[in-house]
């Protein structure tokens, strides 16, 4: 099987712009089906855009043509704004779209398991604070941080819910912030509050996937007390390294570089998808996949080459 992250492959085969999927769920949901007709993926997953959760909350969000969307500015920069932030109602600015892109999705796509995609709480709060800020108050000012911490995870978790309802098969949470801090630190900013959307809505029938694109090596325990089924590493790590930390109840995907499927050549995807595939034989609980999402403007010729290598390799 393989799960690479990878809707955005979709624009071209619909004739649309990044614009048009990030603003619009039908658009989104028609990119989805799109790329499940051309592509044997184990499952499909919505866009990870992690500006939408911030745009509710009030960030000011870039918008270009073919980029994807990014927060701009600082929102929280103190103790008495983080106890005046609102936390906004589950369908405002965009999440309506993305929430309907999933319900699309889920009724366009029924061979495969449909996956929506949000932020995680320290990522969101990360967003609203500014990185550099939240790095140097998760020490200094960490009640804080907690503050806007439960803010964030009450929306996450009535978002997730949202998910839930659309009739899809699970969320990928999407915390690469947390990447960037000690593990001690991603247990108490991150991982606890992960686990609280985890207890929400895991459940035999929805999957909830984690994703931290970061230098997650020593980060597995940590990461592990999410409870989530599903762990998602980037390509910041060595998965010979990562797997053995992994129990075989948790399906671990990952990590072929997406700017190698970018700016690549073929020849070099199917060598990196075979080594990895190689490389993984003995845990069966692992699944190959992008280390993150892949970029707008990926030839076709590389996907091709990727799913050649797993047929190559079966």
């Amino acid at each position: 099987m393989a799960f690479p992250l990878m809707p955005y492959i979709g624009l071209e085969l619909t004739k649309k712009k990044v614009l048009d999927v990030v603003k619009n769920g039908r658009c989104q949901g028609e990119c989805i089906k799109a790329v499940a007709s051309k592509y044997p993926s184990a499952a499909s997953i919505t866009i990870m855009d992690l500006s939408v959760e911030a745009e509710a909350f009030g960030s000011t969000i870039r918008f270009a043509e073919n980029e994807v969307p990014t927060a701009v500015g600082v929102l929280v920069n103190d103790a008495d704004a983080a106890q005046a932030l609102e936390v906004p109602r589950i369908g405002s600015k965009r999440t309506g779209e993305y929430l309907h892109a999933a319900a699309l999705a889920a009724d366009l796509v029924t061979d495969r398991p449909v996956f929506g995609c949000h932020i995680g709480p320290f990522s969101l709060a990360a967003r609203l604070c500014g990185m550099t800020e939240i790095m140097v108050k998760i020490r200094k000012e960490p009640e804080m941080i907690h503050t806007v911490l439960d803010k964030c995870t009450d929306f996450l978790v009535e978002y997730a819910k949202a998910y839930k309802d659309t009739g899809i098969s699970g969320i990928v949470i999407a915390e690469p912030a947390a990447g960037l801090i000690s593990p001690a630190q991603c247990e108490t900013f991150s991982s606890k509050y992960v686990a609280r959307i985890v207890s929400t809505v895991q459940d035999e029938n929805f999957m909830v996937i984690l994703h931290n694109c970061g230098n997650t090596t020593k980060l597995v325990p940590a990461i592990l007390k999410t409870g989530a089924m599903g762990i998602h590493f980037g390509n910041a790590v060595d998965m010979v390294q990562i797997m053995p930390q992994v129990p075989v109840s948790v399906i671990a995907f990952g990590n072929i570089n997406p700017v190698l499927f970018r700016n690549g050549s073929a020849a070099e995807i199917k060598e990196k998808t075979a080594e990895l595939l190689h490389a993984m034989e003995r845990y069966p609980n692992f699944v190959i996949s992008s280390g993150c999402d892949i970029p707008p403007g990926t030839p076709f010729e590389n996907i091709n080459a990727f799913f050649k290598a797993l047929d190559f390799y079966l």
